[in-house]
C-alpha cells in the first residue's frame, strides 16, 4: 500500500444538463442536441434534474438518461409538484408509487431525491413530512427544501424540522441566494431571480450524509468569491466527516454557470490541498481542453 489518502469526492453540477449558450465552453463544437447530456457528463458528475417537478418523465426519456451518463453520475430529481405543491405530501400514495415506478431504471444513477416544498407549508404540516417520509423506500437518499420564514428563524419550528431530519438521516438542502440579491436589478434575468428565488438566510446544516447546496450566483463572476468564501471551510468540514456534498450552482440566466461552477471548485481544491497536501478531483470545461490540446499540438 501506498499509503497515500484516499481524495474524497464533491458532487458538483448545475441548474440543467442543455442550455444553448453552452455550445462552445461544454459540449464542444458540432456537438448535436441528443448528446448534450453524454458531454455535460464528461465534465460534472450531477446534475439537478428540474424536468421531473413539471410533470413525470417518460419511460423512454429515463431509459436514455440512464444510458447516457456513466456509473458513477448522480442525478438529483425532485418530486413531481402535484405532490409537494397541490397534495402537500398527503393522500398521494398513487401519486407517489406511479412516479417511483417510472423512475426506477435511474435508482442505482441518482444521489438524491429532492423533497422541495412551497413557502406554504409551514411548522403544522411537520407531521405530513414525517408520515410521508416513513412511506418512501429507506434505501432512497432524500432531501429537502423548505422555504416557509418560520423554518429559518432558529426557534421551535427550525429546531423540530432539524430533529425529523436528523432522525430520518435525510439531508436540509440548502439555498444561498445572497449573491444574486446582491445583483442589482438591471436586466431580465436579475429581475426573474429576484421573483422566483427564496430570500432566506443561509443554515448550513448537515442532517444527512448529502449536505446539499444550491448557490444562486451574481452574474459578474467575480463578484461570487467573497460570498462562496465562507464555504470552503464547510465543505472541507464535511468531506473530512466522510459525507459527500452536492454543490448546484447557477446565475441569473445560467450562461456562465459552467465558468463559474469550474472556478469556485479550483477555490475548494485550493483550500483543501492547503490543508490536506493534495487537490480534490479536477474539473474540466471542453473549450480548456481544446485549448490545451492546441498548446500541446494535439488539436485535430
Amino acid at each position: 500500500m501506498s499509503g497515500q489518502q484516499q481524495i474524497p469526492e464533491l458532487k458538483l453540477g448545475l441548474a440543467m444538463w442543455s442550455h444553448n449558450q453552452w455550445q462552445q465552453s461544454l459540449y464542444g463544437k458540432g456537438t448535436p442536441q441528443a448528446e448534450r447530456l453524454a458531454r455535460y457528463a464528461e465534465v460534472f458528475n450531477t446534475v439537478e434534474g428540474n424536468t421531473s417537478f413539471y410533470a413525470t418523465p417518460s419511460a423512454n426519456s429515463v431509459s436514455n438518461w440512464r444510458d447516457a451518463v456513466g456509473e458513477d453520475f448522480r442525478f438529483t430529481f425532485k418530486l413531481p409538484q402535484e405532490i409537494t405543491h397541490k397534495l402537500q405530501l398527503r393522500h398521494c400514495d398513487d401519486e407517489l408509487k406511479q412516479f417511483l415506478q417510472v423512475m426506477s431504471p435511474l435508482f442505482a444513477k441518482t444521489g438524491l431525491w429532492k423533497i422541495q416544498l412551497p413557502g406554504y407549508f409551514g411548522p403544522e404540516a411537520l407531521g405530513s413530512l414525517d408520515a410521508f417520509l416513513g412511506k418512501l423506500p429507506t434505501e432512497l437518499p432524500l432531501g429537502v427544501e423548505v422555504r416557509h420564514p418560520a423554518f429559518f428563524a432558529k426557534g421551535e419550528a427550525e429546531r423540530r424540522l432539524n430533529r425529523l431530519l436528523l432522525q430520518r438521516s435525510v439531508n436540509r438542502i440548502i439555498m444561498d441566494t445572497r449573491p444574486v440579491f446582491a445583483a442589482p436589478p438591471n436586466s431580465a434575468a436579475v429581475i426573474d431571480a429576484h421573483e422566483k428565488k427564496p430570500k432566506v438566510p443561509v443554515h448550513a446544516i448537515a442532517t444527512g450524509r448529502y449536505p446539499t447546496v444550491r448557490f444562486i450566483g451574481h452574474p459578474e463572476l467575480e463578484a461570487n468569491q467573497g460570498f462562496f468564501k465562507p464555504w470552503l471551510d464547510k465543505l472541507c468540514q464535511w468531506l473530512e466527516e466522510e459525507r459527500q456534498p452536492y454543490l448546484f450552482i447557477h446565475t441569473p440566466d445560467n450562461a456562465q454557470a459552467p465558468e463559474l461552477a469550474i472556478s469556485l471548485q479550483r477555490l475548494l481544491s485550493a483550500r483543501w490541498q492547503a490543508k490536506h497536501g493534495q487537490p480534490l478531483q479536477a474539473f474540466q470545461l471542453a473549450e480548456q481542453a481544446d485549448s490545451q490540446n492546441q498548446q500541446l499540438g494535439l488539436a485535430l
